[in-house]
């Protein structure tokens, strides 16, 4: 296996992807970042200074935060996820963040970075490409759960709306959409438990990096 190894892990919302790209890093014993994290921050920074996700200029001026900012609780809430789908779509906010992801990515070592533009544009070199996916029906009942879990109430329906909506902002936004990078290889865990999932992924990347 290469002595530097980075693990690009990409998906839609609640497939699975953090789970996995978790397990990776302790496996494979490499510092892992959530990139998704970094738009929640973003979106949260932006709606708690009163601007509009939706206005570039606003969500621009959010990509300013503090790294304390990474440990709101709030950003794992459901409405900050949609606000971070939406200052996402800004060019100006994926070039502000592009490069804090591109250097944790090439550190010394190599890295596993999950979100949804990590193979594609973040770390193209990247020796392992995953895509995890799973349907609506999975994800949102996955996310229903961890809604409850934590004492949010929140409606299933509503859940699996959101998730469609987010699906199509991230699929058709015009800088780095939501794709499949060419090597890639899709896990697709709608009916796998976590340890399926786990153990489908450590075989594929041994598998592509050793490539």
């Amino acid at each position: 296996m290469a002595q530097d190894l980075i693990i690009a892990v990409d998906g839609p919302t609640a497939s699975g992807k953090g789970t996995i790209a978790r397990a990776l890093a302790a496996h494979y014993g490499l510092p892992h970042l959530d990139t998704g994290l970094l738009y929640r921050a973003v979106g949260r920074q932006c709606a708690l200074a009163g601007g509009n996700p939706d206005d570039p200029a606003d969500a621009l001026a959010a990509c300013d935060f503090t790294d304390d900012r990474l440990g709101d609780p709030e950003l794992r809430a459901e409405a900050t996820g949609g606000l971070a789908s939406r200052v996402s779509i800004h060019p100006a906010v994926r070039t502000a963040l592009y490069e804090r992801q591109r250097a944790f990515a090439t550190q010394p070592g190599g890295a596993v970075l999950d979100g949804r533009d990590i193979a594609s544009v973040i770390a193209p070199e990247a020796q392992a490409k995953l895509f995890v996916t799973a349907s609506v029906e999975a994800r949102a009942q996955r996310r229903f759960l961890e809604m409850h879990e934590q004492g949010r109430d929140i409606a299933l329906a509503e859940i699996a709306a959101d998730l469609a909506a987010r699906d199509e902002r991230d699929r058709n936004r015009k800088d780095a959409p939501l794709v499949v990078a060419e090597g890639a290889l899709v896990i697709d865990t709608s009916d796998l438990r976590r340890e399926e999932a786990i153990a489908a992924a450590i075989a594929a990347v041994d598998a592509l990096a050793a490539a």
